[in-house]
């Protein structure tokens, strides 16, 4: 299991599954509020926005919902006013870890992912501490039912996409970032709308983890994930499937 698949097996092993859920939907409706109000409030005319959409859909969350959040965030003056902060740091055993929030208390956030950090042997470090260990690229994810793997792949070169991954669990495009939106466009107009379009650290190397070192790590990212205030989570470790099945079976 790797840093960047963005702990979706660590979600499974852990309980208040509900609670959990509402968490990510309301990080997801900050995520419209705060692509609406930053460009036009029509998904078609703000990329932003549609892939925030896209991903709230792929979520089940209503249209009620979605078009509430919009709205809240073309109020004249109302809702809170969020900024985005990336934060840097190393977790236990050098893992480097960024974080990505939206918050409306800078103070507050900084305060809450230092203790975070501190809390489970980590440490937060200054802006660009980590980042060197990382790729910024653009990602699109499709089911694998919508496409053979040489259509996607095909068409994916075509639209100007760097590369493409299909296995049974779907095809993900990765572009340059300063392509993503157009790649998602001419796919989109070709195998409709991807589950996700979004932006993605991705590490260049990865630190492999035994079980207890793992289970630090993965302690860490939970904190940081229930953080109100976080959107996502970036990590460069590796576990091995043998050390996971142990870690989920505990």
């Amino acid at each position: 299991m790797a840093g960047h698949s963005q702990f979706k097996n660590i979600m499974h092993r852990k309980g208040a599954q509900d609670a959990k859920r509402a968490r990510a939907f309301a990080k997801l409706i900050r995520e419209i509020t705060v692509s609406a109000r930053q460009g036009l409030p029509d998904p078609a005319s703000n990329p932003r926005l549609r892939a925030a959409m896209a991903a709230a859909r792929t979520a089940n969350m209503t249209r009620d919902t979605i078009e509430r959040a919009i709205k809240k965030a073309t109020g004249a003056g109302g809702g809170e006013d969020y900024v985005e902060v990336r934060y840097e740091g190393y977790g236990p055993s050098g893992v480097a870890i960024i974080v990505e929030a939206l918050t409306d208390n800078r103070n507050r956030t900084a305060a809450d992912i230092r203790a975070a950090f501190s809390k489970h042997g980590g440490a937060l470090g200054e802006t660009n501490s980590v980042s060197f260990l990382f790729n910024r690229l653009g990602v699109i994810r499709y089911p694998y039912a919508v496409a053979s793997m040489d259509a996607m792949l095909e068409a994916a070169i075509e639209a100007g996409a760097d590369n493409v991954e299909s296995t049974e669990d779907g095809h993900e495009v990765t572009t340059a970032i300063t392509d993503m939106f157009a790649v998602r466009d001419a796919l989109e107009a070709r195998f409709g709308a991807p589950e996700a379009a979004k932006f993605d650290w991705r590490p260049t190397t990865l630190v492999p983890l035994d079980a207890a070192a793992a289970a630090s790590v993965l302690k860490l990212l939970d904190a940081l994930e229930d953080n109100d205030d976080v959107q996502n989570v970036y990590a460069n470790f590796d576990i091995a499937d043998d050390v996971m099945a142990t870690l989920s079976a505990a």
